[in-house]
């Protein structure tokens, strides 16, 4: 004999859904999953930290070798005034490859990587000071400058994402052939820039700062912006931690891809004005090893190698950092084979740094912490 189904008033009561706004109105706030404590200090120790440690530590390393510069030449770093000028001259030093690096950052933390960046100063540099373009006044050598480094960005992005080259081998064939192009267009000649406007990007003082450092200010604030503030950044986040994850979330790699090294391309058009005014010329040599010097910084910077994670002004430190260490050589008289072999070695550092993993002990130590509490 078949059992009942039970009645209604056999039902166990249940309980009416509680509203939680009328919870929290009277009183009784839902327990939170973890310690009050633990939001007011995510901000150092959690993964949100990680760039502010590292940003302190790479002021930490310009301190130290103020230091270092100041126990070598004291003879030098007592005078106020050369002290001051000499701050003035490291930046305008970094401010070419600083703008190069903007563009190498958002590449690498999108999973990919340009070695041409030099060669696409070279060849940017180039075009802009033919006879043509000079021609065309201030106004057609800025155009043509950024027009080609956007141009050969979007060759280099439409092999990677479309072509599906490796990053490596397509931007190293661009390399050879960014080069090649330069030095047939200029004959293997020095072209010397006649516009008074373009060279006086370099030799302009404005409030007593070299306008070149201006113009590294507003690339890194704009790159700070469109990394942190708009989605262009989440994307290229998301793109080179988990390619595939981010396809899946309705990202459009490949194109995203693209405007990647499209930015890149922009930053080098960039750049190749402001070395042009330096020196008044171009040629198919300049920006020689730019690549590396980008590369380098980035790193130093705390962007990892293999994308999904990094800082702007972390790379800007890291640009400084190596303007700093020339100067600091160049002062003291000593060889570029050792400033080199310094180099190296403060980036085998900060790579090795970067495979420790301080999030991941960071968060093994609060947790301890927040058991023993």
């Amino acid at each position: 004999m078949s059992e009942r189904p039970p009645t209604a008033t056999q039902l166990p009561a249940q309980s009416p859904p509680v509203d939680p706004a009328e919870t929290e109105a009277a009183g009784h706030r839902t327990p939170s999953p973890t310690p009050p404590s633990a939001g007011r200090l995510s901000w150092w120790h959690g993964d949100g930290g990680e760039g502010a440690k590292r940003n302190l530590a790479l002021i930490g390393v310009l301190l130290a070798l103020f230091v270092i510069g100041a126990a070598t030449r004291s003879d030098l770093y007592s005078n106020p005034d050369w002290v001051w000028a000499n701050m003035l001259s490291i930046l305008k030093l970094a401010s070419v490859v600083g703008v190069v690096t903007v563009g190498m950052t958002f590449v690498i933390i999108g999973g990919g990587i340009d070695l041409s960046v030099g060669a696409i100063v070279a060849l940017a540099g180039v075009w802009c000071t033919t006879v043509a373009t000079q021609s065309f006044g201030a106004g057609g050598m800025i155009f043509t400058a950024i027009i080609v480094g956007v141009a050969v960005g979007l060759v280099n992005g439409t092999l990677i994402a479309y072509g599906r080259l490796v990053p490596f081998i397509a931007t190293l064939a661009m390399l050879v052939a960014a080069r090649g192009l330069a030095a047939e267009i200029s004959q293997k000649q020095t072209q010397i820039s006649q516009n008074s406007t373009i060279n006086g990007i370099a030799s302009t003082d404005l409030l007593g700062i070299p306008l070149l450092v201006y113009i590294l200010a507003a690339v890194v604030a704009a790159g700070w912006v469109l990394l942190n503030r708009t989605t262009f950044g989440r994307r290229t986040v998301a793109v080179g931690g988990n390619p595939e994850a981010a396809r899946l979330a309705g990202i459009n790699v490949k194109l995203h891809t693209l405007l990647l090294y499209a930015l890149s391309g922009l930053c080098c058009g960039i750049a190749a004005i402001m070395l042009t005014a330096q020196a008044t010329s171009a040629q198919a040599a300049m920006a020689n090893l730019y690549e590396l010097d980008a590369i380098a910084a980035v790193i130093i910077g705390g962007t990892l190698l293999s994308g999904g994670r990094g800082t702007i002004v972390g790379s800007l430190l890291g640009v400084i950092i190596f303007a700093t260490i020339t100067n600091l050589f160049a002062i003291n008289g000593l060889s570029t084979e050792a400033q080199n072999m310094v180099k190296g070695g403060i980036i085998v550092a900060a790579v090795l740094i970067q495979q420790i993993q301080f999030g991941s002990l960071s968060q093994f130590f609060r947790r301890n912490r927040l058991t023993t509490s």
